[in-house]
């Protein structure tokens, strides 16, 4: 006899045969048995599970003799006709290379005629998502109102490309990926037949590299024992077809975990040079750690994942070495890369740069947190001390404010003894605001210090905050107004951003845990408004008792809140520089042509 390659020597004859595909087995066998069978069906899925081994089942249990049955018996000619393909009453026709509307008349004209030795004449139409709209659109009617010896079997691995007219006069069923352990499990039954020893470690990898597909995992089994002889082992495996060894993958991953970036790298470099698919190592490592957040959020719950033992194992040790969130943030770094590599010049350089990436990504802090954080610890009253506070409000908004992009997450997390601005933070703790409402007096000398020192971070908020007065400082809220004919300014100024940063200058002068509140409210007719030059943020709080502090004024009289604001030194660059300037820029997808003062 010629030789039958494997795939073919060892298809399943019956459903109790199908490997993975208990739900359409299943159902189809109680169809017949309660003679529910419908006059057309549908079966999609990837290559190599099993569509049009069990649309071959399904017609020999309704055309076997004395059918139609599920315990059909093997040596009945009716069945071996149609399992050799040389069934007249059973065509299977190819819808790649039969697409047109000229094939689909021919069908319609056969279907009239009734089968020659069978109850039911049955067409098999593999990849019918290839049929042209054309020819779809010939075979509605027939499709819809068959003869009732006629019966439809389709198959395809693109259902979306089927016509919903088509969809809806057909039973659906979808097949499923096979799991790994299935296919180990078939495929030590065939290497037994077969008289081949192979280890589990080579058959685990067979079973990963088909990727669900039970034809690709047997189509490569038999070449391994043509390549190998009777004796298989993992290596032989991972060189044929360029895998990388779970061990690999597991070492590689706790490098990355550890945050050895020279150790990754190295180990990334034998791996290509040995030359491993890097693709597919991308594509291991996105599993591995998409693993290991389901086993960290399910507690340990492995019947979530396929994995081996040795893969159980590590993810026990590693699952405690990040958080959910750091799990997450590397998933995505990955997974932006997989996206990414097929565009790739030099995919190697690509997949160093994500690796560097995902180390990061384990450490990186949410914005959306560091600023829960910072709020929460405001909420806990006198506890906190403007040393504690104010440093981290004010590295998130010196290092995310003028590099965010628009739904960006990750900023860096602060150095012991960052920054705020342009000046240190204050080293000893100051005073804490308490419920005692400010004296108008000394509100007016605190505004003056609050408008120079958030001018000096941002200059843009610092011309807004010029034309407006404060109102009230009481039960740690301060209260900024705008005058009616500044009413539009309040939309500019009032975000989160510019609350963090005044929050953080007030915290500077003494006045921590304090909340920001913008209004609409005239100003005082004898109010002054202060002037370009304010007293240095770095001056303390002024007591209650003292008198109150006269801001600088360039002229003879000072102006008052209804009259136009003193001058102020105008820089373009900085203008242009301003975080909110370059947020609305990326948010309006704009572009600056020209700056007046």
């Amino acid at each position: 006899m010629a030789y039958q390659v494997i795939a073919r020597k060892y298809r399943p004859q019956r459903f109790a045969d199908v490997v993975g595909q208990e739900h359409v087995t299943q159902t189809l066998s109680q169809a017949i048995g309660q003679n529910r069978i419908a006059h057309a069906y549908l079966f999609c899925g990837p290559r190599g599970t099993g569509k049009t081994t069990i649309a071959r089942i399904f017609a020999k249990c309704l055309n076997c003799t004395g059918g139609p049955k599920v315990d059909f018996d093997d040596r009945d000619e009716k069945c071996i006709e149609i399992a050799e393909g040389r069934s007249i009453d059973v065509l299977e026709i190819d819808g790649a290379s039969n697409n047109g509307v000229e094939q689909v008349r021919e069908l319609r004209e056969t279907c009239k005629y009734v089968p020659a030795s069978s109850k039911f004449k049955i067409y098999i139409i593999d990849e019918v998502h290839m049929l042209s709209t054309a020819a779809f659109n010939a075979l509605l009617k027939t499709l819809e109102e068959p003869p009732a010896h006629v019966k439809f079997m389709f198959a395809t691995t693109d259902p979306e490309k089927v016509l919903a007219t088509i969809l809806s006069r057909c039973q659906r069923f979808d097949l499923r990926r096979i799991p790994t352990a299935l296919i180990v499990k078939h495929l030590t039954l065939i290497a037994k037949q077969e008289q081949v020893k192979i280890d589990d470690a080579a058959l685990y990898a067979i079973a990963r590299g088909a990727d669900g597909g039970m034809r690709d995992a047997e189509s490569a089994l038999d070449q391994l024992i043509s390549f190998c002889g009777d004796k298989i082992e993992e290596a032989d495996v991972l060189s044929m077809f360029g895998l990388t060894a779970q061990g690999q993958i597991l070492e590689l991953s706790r490098a990355i975990l550890a945050g050895e970036i020279a150790t990754a790298l190295h180990q990334l470099n034998d791996l290509a040079q040995h030359g491993k698919d890097l693709g597919r190592l991308l594509s291991d490592l996105l599993n591995h750690f998409r693993n290991l957040l389901l086993f960290q959020v399910s507690k340990g719950n492995l019947n979530l994942m396929e994995v081996s033992e040795a893969e159980a194992v590590a993810l026990k040790e590693q699952a405690g070495l990040a958080s959910t969130e750091g799990f997450t943030r590397m998933l995505e770094a990955l997974a932006d890369a997989e996206i990414r590599l097929r565009d790739a010049a030099s995919k190697k350089i690509l997949i160093e740069v994500t690796l560097l990436k995902t180390i990061e990504a384990r450490n990186a802090v949410n914005l959306d947190v560091v600023l829960k954080q910072l709020n929460a610890l405001r909420g806990q009253g006198g506890g906190v001390t403007p040393a504690a506070t104010a440093p981290v409000a004010a590295e998130v908004t010196r290092r995310s404010a003028p590099t965010a992009a628009p739904g960006a997450s990750q900023v860096v997390a602060p150095n012991p003894s960052p920054q705020v601005g342009n000046h240190a933070a204050p080293a000893t703790p100051a005073s804490v605001t308490s419920g005692t409402p400010v004296p108008s007096e000394n509100l007016e000398a605190l505004w003056a210090q609050l408008v120079e020192a958030a001018g000096r971070a941002s200059p843009f908020v610092r011309t807004y905050l010029l034309e407006a007065h404060p109102v009230s400082f009481a039960k740690s809220v301060f209260t900024i107004g705008f005058d009616p004919e500044f009413a539009d300014h309040l939309g500019l100024v009032d975000n989160p951003r510019n609350h963090t940063l005044l929050q953080t200058k007030l915290a500077e002068l003494g006045h921590a845990n304090t909340q920001i509140k913008f209004m609409q409210a005239e100003a005082p007719a004898d109010r002054v408004a202060p002037a370009a030059e304010a007293p240095p943020v770095a001056s303390p709080p002024l007591p209650k008792s003292a008198p109150p502090a006269t801001p600088k004024v360039s002229g003879s009289a000072a102006p008052t809140a209804k009259e136009k604001p003193a001058s102020v030194p105008f820089n373009q660059e900085d203008f242009k520089n301003d975080p909110l300037i370059q947020k609305a820029l990326e948010v309006f997808k704009g572009q600056i042509v020209g700056v007046r003062a």
